[in-house]
């Protein structure tokens, strides 16, 4: 008899989700409450999938043997609700399609740094020779890749709502960055439910898979024990202080059992500590899938991260201008004006997240000459640091602060974007923030 599938959202993972599903002999029905892509019409009527659009059909989804949720619709939303209240079973695109793949896994989650990290474990398996895809939260779906590649290995990037919805998945290798407050909305405004959520992608692992985690994180700490019975257990750091990344047995920074591997600072080439931290995770997943050392060091060097994170946009007038929009909370600020020893001009703001900002406090007076508020409602931040910052001016247009931003630096200074906000006030996304800010600059 076959088995009804209804996907509940028409992106990217849906889609991908709905082309392997109606392979493998499900009916298939893709119900989107908003519009679905012109694009992904045609994908699904080239494959004979029904689907809908600005609406659910309850009744019908109720009946679907099994259901894959879009990772961006909460389990607060009423259609999800009366499924879980009738017993269907929820599960993730990612899980779905592991379930059609003999690929070695490597799972990546973390508050910050999931992509570059994803990313650029992907291009040292990649510069190492291996037969690798890259999807999970960036690019084209898993379930997609799986249908149409035949890929060894997959670097997955995961969210915690993918990791929520994931049960019998098996990675072979887990890497967990670090994890601070943020999504809290979607857990009850509970962090120990979001942290809890993250640690889950250990229970993915094999039984003696690796478990990679940064040990300075106090939060991962603390809770790790019980999520690692029975792995093997792979720890990393590394002092502020650090002239190099060490991959060294038995060490605190790599303990990647018979490799030794120096990587000096100078030639990897995403800057900043935050990203030392994740050349780390990266370079020790690479190594425990097999990468050889002297292709790892190489690799690290010729990569190129993802837009929008500390993107270098131009140089003008000896005045440097990044882009990193992506930084759009408290946590990856730190890092973003901790990567820079001259003087910056620091452009922020958007839809506060609940912001601590004492966190940054001593690092912005030590840091910013000048802070430029960017959005609609810039209280919060100003008040936070007009006492603090020696210049502080708001606006709500991005042209009108570029130009701000020209006129307060000097030669030798940065402009950093790095807006500690969601983006949803003045632009569509953070990508959208990025480009309108590099257009901007690129225009002077």
């Amino acid at each position: 008899m076959t088995k009804t599938l209804t996907i509940l959202g028409g992106g990217e993972s849906g889609i991908g989700a709905a082309l392997l599903a109606k392979a493998k002999g499900y009916e298939v029905f893709v119900s989107d409450f908003g519009k679905i892509k012109s694009n992904y019409k045609a994908d699904l009527e080239r494959a004979g999938i029904e689907f809908e659009e600005g609406k659910h059909s309850e009744k019908r989804v109720l009946k679907s043997d099994l259901v894959i949720k879009s990772p961006g619709i909460p389990d607060k939303a009423p259609l999800v609700k009366a499924l879980r209240d009738h017993g269907n079973l929820i599960i993730s695109e990612i899980e779905f399609a592991s379930k059609y793949t003999s690929a070695k896994l490597i799972g990546i989650t973390g508050t910050n740094g999931k992509t570059t990290t994803a990313m650029l474990t992907y291009h040292l398996l990649k510069e190492g020779g291996f037969n690798v895809g890259l999807a999970g939260n960036i690019g084209q779906s898993f379930a997609r890749q799986v249908l149409e590649q035949d890929f060894d290995w997959y670097v997955l990037e995961l969210s915690s709502f993918q990791l929520d919805d994931s049960y019998e998945m098996k990675l072979d290798i887990a890497v967990l960055l670090n994890v601070t407050p943020d999504h809290l909305d979607r857990y009850h405004y509970d962090f120990e439910k979001y942290l809890a959520s993250k640690l889950r992608i250990f229970e993915l692992l094999h039984p003696g898979g690796d478990a990679i985690y940064w040990m300075d994180d106090p939060h991962i700490g603390k809770n790790i024990t019980g999520f690692t019975r029975d792995l093997s257990v792979h720890t990393y750091t590394l002092s502020r202080d650090a002239a190099e990344i060490s991959f060294i047995q038995n060490d605190r920074l790599f303990c990647v059992p018979d490799i030794e591997v120096s990587a000096p600072r100078a030639g990897i080439s995403i800057k900043g500590f935050h990203n030392l931290l994740n050349a780390t995770a990266a370079g020790n997943a690479a190594l425990l899938a097999g990468v050889k050392a002297d292709d790892l060091v190489k690799a690290l060097g010729t990569f190129k991260n993802a837009p929008h994170r500390l993107e270098p946009v131009r140089k003008l007038e000896q005045v440097e201008y990044i882009n990193d929009s992506k930084a759009t909370n408290v946590d990856s600020v730190y890092y973003a004006l901790g990567a820079f020893d001259t003087p910056i001009v620091w452009i922020a703001g958007g839809i506060d997240k609940g912001n601590d900002y004492s966190l940054i406090e001593a690092l912005v007076q030590d840091k910013v000459k000048a802070l430029i508020c960017l959005g609609k409602d810039n209280s919060k931040l100003w008040t936070a640091f007009e006492n603090i910052v020696p210049v502080v001016k708001a606006t709500n247009d991005l042209i009108k602060a570029v130009r701000m931003a020209k006129e307060l630096a000097e030669p030798g200074d940065t402009v950093l974007m790095a807006p500690a906000c969601a983006s949803f006030d003045l632009f569509n996304s953070y990508e959208d923030r990025g480009e309108q800010y590099k257009k901007a600059v690129l225009a002077l």
